[in-house]
This record gives structure tokens, C-alpha cells and sequence, in this order.
């Protein structure tokens, strides 16, 4: 991964009642013991947080939450502070596709939320992602370029270290269908990259790492994360099956 450690995180979105997170968290932490080559996190829902991490504490496996807000506590009826997370979690997923077709979520609000995970001491992993009209259109570089530079607008070089970002073809996610390796590389290297060289500086840039999301599976992991700049994975309906998701970590070593 070119210097840069890989990493397979898992958004379990909507997904798992407390027994059978349980049962998916402790066939995980067995499964992939003594993993230390890839940094392992999954990111269940907000009310098996705590769960998790007495599950998979002293284990290789971190736990991160699929959402914040930007305000540290108010009147914000169904929402979770980063202040509240930070006892539970060490990532945070923001700007989801999911989040922004559903839920209105802008670029100027991933920039908050990134700021606000960082604040608290999260690890933010940004979303990035293009709809297909916007892929079949040709503007790609246009609407991903647009996304890394706004939600990490105003960050320091030092700040930027600790984020993490995730190109998710909107039109990949939970479609069955993927970007090839090639084309997804292409969006990694020669967009996202040279985007953060740009802000932070050629060192910083080419430090942080540029996950791929959208339908990965055990079956194209290991093509996919031997791509020059893709670092690994944001994994959707693939972890939720302990099986699937340990076949994706290994296709990272």
C-alpha cells in the first residue's frame, strides 16, 4: 500500500439487533485475530456502541460510529454529539452518500462534522462520490474534487493526518456493481491525490490514506487494494456477515 498502512472498515448502517451484533462482534474479534498489518474498524449503529466496545476490548478490531453532529449538545432531537461518541468509538464515518440523498447533508456540513470529530479527538473517515448521472455526464473529477476540498476546507496540515477518506461511487453502493480496479484507482490517484497534495502538502498528501467503497467483496478485495492508491476498504453489506468481511481483510494483507 505504498507506505501507507490499509485499512477494512465496516459501516453496518441499519443493521443488527444487540444478539446479533453480539454474535457478528465476537466472530470478528476470534476471526481476525493477530491482524496487525491492517487497521480493522467497524462502525455499528449508535445503540450497540457500547456493546462493541466491550466486545472487542484488548482486541486488534477499533470501533467507529456511522454519524455526529456538529454541536457538542442542544436541542437536536435524535442526534449524538462527538463528545458523546468519543467514550465509545475512535472513527467516525461522515458524509455518507446515504446521508447526503436522505438526510440533506451538504458539503459545508461534512466540513462541521469534520471539524467537530476532530475537536473531540475522532478520526473522521470523509465520504466522497459521484451519482451516475454525474459519472455518465463526465463529472467526476468535477463533483469528487469539489467534496475533498470542501469537507476539508480550513483544516491544518496536522489536522488532515487524522482524517481518512472514502471514494464510494454512489452508483456502486449496494448495487452489485463496482468501478474496476483501474477505474477506481484512476479517481484515487490522479483526483482525490494530487487534491490533497495541493492542501496539505506532497508529504501529508500522500500520507493519508484513500479508502474505496462500493460493493467490494472477497472475490475483487485483493484486486482492488493492489492498486497503487487504493488503501483498503469501507465495507457496506459485506460486513455483516463475519465470513465476507474476513475474506475482505485478507484480501488486504
Amino acid at each position: 500500500m505504498k507506505n501507507r498502512k490499509p485499512m477494512v472498515a465496516g459501516n453496518w448502517k441499519m443493521n443488527k439487533t444487540f444478539s446479533e451484533a453480539k454474535e457478528l462482534l465476537d466472530a470478528l474479534k476470534r476471526e481476525l485475530e493477530g491482524i496487525d498489518s491492517v487497521d480493522l474498524v467497524v462502525c455499528p449503529t449508535f445503540v450497540s456502541l457500547p456493546l462493541a466496545k466491550e466486545a472487542l476490548a484488548g482486541s486488534n478490531i477499533k470501533v467507529g460510529a456511522q454519524n455526529l453532529h456538529w454541536e457538542e449538545s442542544g436541542a437536536y432531537t435524535g442526534e449524538v454529539s462527538a463528545k458523546m461518541l468519543k467514550d465509545y468509538c475512535d472513527y467516525v464515518i461522515i458524509g455518507h452518500s446515504e446521508r447526503r440523498a436522505m438526510f440533506g447533508e451538504t458539503d459545508e456540513t461534512v466540513n462541521k462534522k469534520v471539524f467537530a470529530a476532530l475537536a473531540a479527538g475522532l478520526n473522521p473517515i470523509v465520504c466522497v462520490g459521484e451519482t451516475l448521472e454525474e459519472n455518465e455526464a463526465g463529472e467526476t473529477a468535477k463533483v469528487v474534487g469539489r467534496m475533498v476540498r470542501e469537507g476539508l476546507k480550513g483544516l491544518t496540515h496536522e489536522q488532515a493526518e487524522q482524517v481518512v477518506i472514502a471514494y464510494e461511487p454512489v452508483w456502486a453502493i449496494g448495487t452489485g456493481k463496482t468501478a474496476t480496479p483501474e477505474q477506481a484507482n484512476d479517481i484515487h490517484k490522479n483526483v482525490v491525490r494530487p487534491i490533497l497534495r495541493e492542501m496539505f502538502g506532497q508529504e501529508i498528501g500522500d500520507g493519508m490514506r484513500v479508502l474505496y467503497g462500493g460493493s467490494v467483496k472477497p472475490g475483487n478485495a485483493v484486486e482492488l487494494f493492489g492498486q497503487s492508491d487504493i488503501d483498503g476498504g469501507l465495507i457496506g453489506g459485506a460486513s455483516l456477515k463475519a465470513e465476507d468481511f474476513v475474506g475482505i481483510v485478507k484480501g488486504a494483507l
